[in-house]
């Protein structure tokens, strides 16, 4: 496969110089919105000395299906090979469904269709519906960025409202955005969201450890 062939949308942290790539991570997600928000949620495991400095995901809007998620994995290899990241860590939208499931259609794929050679330890974590699901987890900050009630939702249990983008599309005054997701992203807690949201814990847990979904190496 040409690595033209794998290319894809790709969010780097700001800073000088490559990472340290042992102690850093390359998330892959379905979208924009994902891209933008996702470094800003995870931010604060700098403190404990993990960054993810690098957010990828499908091209021109493509679905982030298994086979997808097998080019994009390889092209995040081949683009650092000679720097490998610490861990790949896979999130994807389970949409409601059994997540093991759906994570499991991508390790499967994963197995069969990746080189030996890639060293970059391989993680997997779900979002129950979609990654707003976690900003309804923080509801104090996230009211606080609306200005207004946040409906009926129950948001001692995010990971249970279902099509929570389209919930938080009816609360905004103006489209909804991936720039407007980065916005909502950065006035949260995450230590907040963590608390409240078992997926969003299994994300940072995979991102940490690696003790999410499990291992694919």
């Amino acid at each position: 496969m040409s690595r033209a062939s794998a290319s894809a949308s790709t969010t780097k942290r700001r800073g000088s110089g490559r990472p340290d790539m042992a102690r850093s991570v390359v998330v892959i997600a379905s979208g924009r919105t994902e891209s933008r928000s996702l470094p800003h949620l995870v931010s604060h495991l700098r403190m404990q000395g993990t960054t993810v400095y690098d957010v990828r995901i499908p091209p021109n809007h493509k679905a982030l299906k298994p086979m997808m998620s097998t080019r994009l994995i390889r092209s995040v290899w081949e683009e650092n090979i000679d720097y490998p990241p610490q861990k790949i860590v896979l999130l994807v939208d389970v949409d409601g469904k059994v997540s093991g499931n759906v994570v499991e259609e991508h390790r499967s794929e994963h197995t069969k269709r990746l080189p030996d050679e890639i060293r970059s330890r391989l993680q997997y974590a779900y979002a129950q519906w979609h990654l707003e699901a976690w900003y309804f987890a923080d509801a104090e900050n996230l009211q606080t960025y609306l200005q207004r009630d946040l409906g009926n939702v129950d948001t001692s249990k995010p990971d249970e409202i279902q099509n929570p983008k389209l919930h938080l599309k009816h609360l905004l005054p103006r489209t909804y955005t991936a720039r407007v997701s980065e916005e909502i992203a950065r006035t949260l807690n995450p230590r907040t969201i963590e608390g409240r949201s078992p997926s969003f814990k299994g994300f940072v847990e995979a991102v940490l450890n690696g003790s999410a979904c499990g291992s694919g190496s």
